[in-house]
C-alpha cells in the first residue's frame, strides 16, 4: 500500500510571457516542477503522474531528461485542477494508499511538509488533508475555516467569502493529501456548476465532508510554501526568496 503523487502541471501562465508550459518557468535556474519533483522524491514518494497540458511536448520532453520514471497523462481541455486529477483516473485506480497532489509551480513546497502533513494525515484516519499555512495578506486565497474543535469546516474561496472569513489568515495552498479509494468515490460526483465551467478539486473535500467522512488541515511551518508566480515579476520574486533562504532544488 504505496504512496504516490500527481502534480498538476497542464497550465499555460499566459502571463509569464514565454512559449513554455509554466511550470518549466525556472528558479535558480531549475523549472519549478523540477523543484516539486525533488520534494516528493526527498519525502520518499517515487510514484509520481504528472498532469500535463498547454504544451505538452515540452513536458515529456523535461520528463525524458530525468534517470527515474516518471507516468504523465495529458488534460485535453483544461477545465479546472478536479478535472486535471480525472485525467489521472487510472493512475488512482492503481494505488489502495494515499495520494498527494501538489501544483507543479509551488517550488518551495517542501519535503519536510509532505512528510510531516502525511504523518497528520494518517495518524488521524483522514479520507482528505489540506495543506494550509498562515499568511500576512490571505487576499486571493481560499480561507480555511475551523470548528470550535479545531477541525476543518470548509475552504471558503475568496469571492464567496463573508467579512468574517475574510479576516482568515489560514489559507489553502493548493496541496492535499487524499486516500485514493475516497478520492475516486467522491471525484465523478465534483460539478462544474459555476461560473467558470470548471471542475474544482476543493470541491472533493466538500463531499467528503458530507459523506461524513474525516477531513483535516495540516498547518505548514513556513508560508513560502503557497508561493507561486503568475508573471515574470512574481518569478524573479521566487529567485530573490529561494537566494535569501538559501533554497536549493
Amino acid at each position: 500500500m504505496g504512496n504516490c503523487a500527481i502534480i498538476l502541471a497542464g497550465g499555460e501562465g499566459k502571463r509569464m510571457k514565454s512559449d513554455k508550459p509554466k511550470t518549466l518557468s525556472e528558479v535558480l535556474g531549475k523549472p519549478m516542477l523540477m523543484w516539486v519533483i525533488s520534494a516528493l522524491k526527498n519525502a520518499g514518494i517515487d510514484d509520481i503522474c504528472v498532469v500535463k497540458g498547454f504544451k505538452k511536448e515540452c513536458i515529456e520532453e523535461f520528463l525524458s531528461t530525468l534517470d527515474f520514471e516518471i507516468e504523465s497523462v495529458f488534460q485535453v481541455e483544461r477545465l479546472g485542477t478536479g478535472h486535471a486529477v480525472m485525467m489521472a483516473k487510472d493512475f488512482l485506480k492503481s494505488h489502495s494508499g494515499n495520494v498527494v497532489i501538489l501544483n507543479g509551480d509551488a517550488p518551495f513546497m517542501s519535503s519536510d511538509t509532505i512528510k510531516k502533513s502525511l504523518a497528520q494525515h494518517t495518524d488521524n484516519g483522514c479520507a482528505a488533508t489540506v495543506i494550509s499555512a498562515k499568511v500576512v495578506d490571505p487576499t486571493g486565497y481560499g480561507r480555511i475555516v475551523r470548528d470550535e474543535n479545531g477541525q476543518l469546516k470548509a475552504i471558503v474561496e475568496q469571492k464567496d467569502a463573508d467579512e468574517e472569513t475574510l479576516r482568515i489568515n489560514e489559507v489553502n495552498s493548493g496541496g492535499f493529501w487524499f486516500d485514493c479509494e475516497l478520492l475516486l468515490s467522491v471525484l465523478d460526483r465534483i460539478k462544474s456548476d459555476n461560473n467558470a465551467k470548471e471542475y474544482y478539486l476543493p470541491d472533493a473535500i466538500k463531499l467528503l465532508l458530507s459523506d461524513g467522512r474525516k477531513v483535516g488541515a495540516y498547518t505548514a511551518e513556513c508560508s513560502d510554501t503557497i508561493l507561486g508566480a503568475n508573471d515574470p515579476a512574481q518569478l524573479e520574486e521566487l529567485n530573490e526568496i529561494a537566494k535569501a533562504r538559501g533554497y536549493s532544488c
